[in-house]
């Protein structure tokens, strides 16, 4: 495959996922964005104000490895939050930001630990998430959550901004995808059984899990 079909099948796939993403009511109007690192270390990232469910694989934004504008539309304004999780996450090859009503709400809860903002309540958590940082409010755009971001020195794959929305790295566009739909779904399931006393994965089981599927967990990442 060409570098040149290559590229035009991965903004294909940038659309095809942010139409579902949409469609399904992951991310609203025209929030969420994503973004694709290349092999010539440039990314494909999608535009500012626009909606996933409507993407044009021509007018995705085309940045070079400085993050300048290549080729297509203005790029979204949470670049420095993407390029950080890109220059400490190693194996990151996409990233998926959305403003899924779920995480979102799970942001703003008070009892949330920063270090894991989820218990262990489910194998596919872990197994696609890991475990989830919670970093402070900033408003959209503000390059200090960048800073935020560097902060986790790459430790965590999946990242919520609080009163905002997730922020989930993969090493493929699907696997980012999976991962982010995983970590609504726990949130979800985490605001159903809020106050109930759920029984959770033990240390045992979740060491099991560490074992058999190779999952990454940051210290503390199941702590409690």
């Amino acid at each position: 495959m060409t570098a040149m079909s290559n590229e035009t099948r991965l903004r294909e796939d940038i659309c095809r996922f942010g139409r579902s993403l949409f469609e399904r009511g992951l991310t609203p109007g025209s929030s969420g964005n994503i973004s694709l690192k290349m092999d010539d270390g440039g990314w494909l990232v999608t535009p500012t104000n626009a909606s996933l469910g409507f993407l044009d694989p021509a007018r995705l934004s085309r940045l070079d490895q400085q993050g300048r504008l290549v080729s297509g539309d203005a790029p979204t304004k949470e670049v420095p939050l993407h390029n950080a999780l890109y220059d400490t996450r190693g194996s990151a090859r996409a990233i998926v930001h959305l403003h899924s009503t779920h995480s979102v709400a799970l942001s703003m809860l008070p009892e949330i630990d920063p270090r894991a903002a989820l218990p262990p309540m489910t194998a596919y958590y872990l197994m696609k998430c890991g475990a989830t940082a919670l970093v402070p409010y900033y408003r959209p755009g503000d390059p200090a959550v960048a800073d935020a971001i560097k902060g986790l020195a790459g430790k965590y794959s999946s990242v919520l901004l609080a009163n905002h929305g997730p922020v989930v790295a993969g090493d493929t566009l699907e696997a980012a995808v999976f991962a982010t739909e995983e970590l609504e779904e726990t949130a979800k399931l985490y605001l159903l059984l809020r106050g109930m006393n759920p029984r959770y994965l033990s240390p045992a089981q979740v060491t099991d899990l560490v074992k058999v599927f190779g999952v990454t967990l940051p210290e503390h990442g199941h702590e409690h």
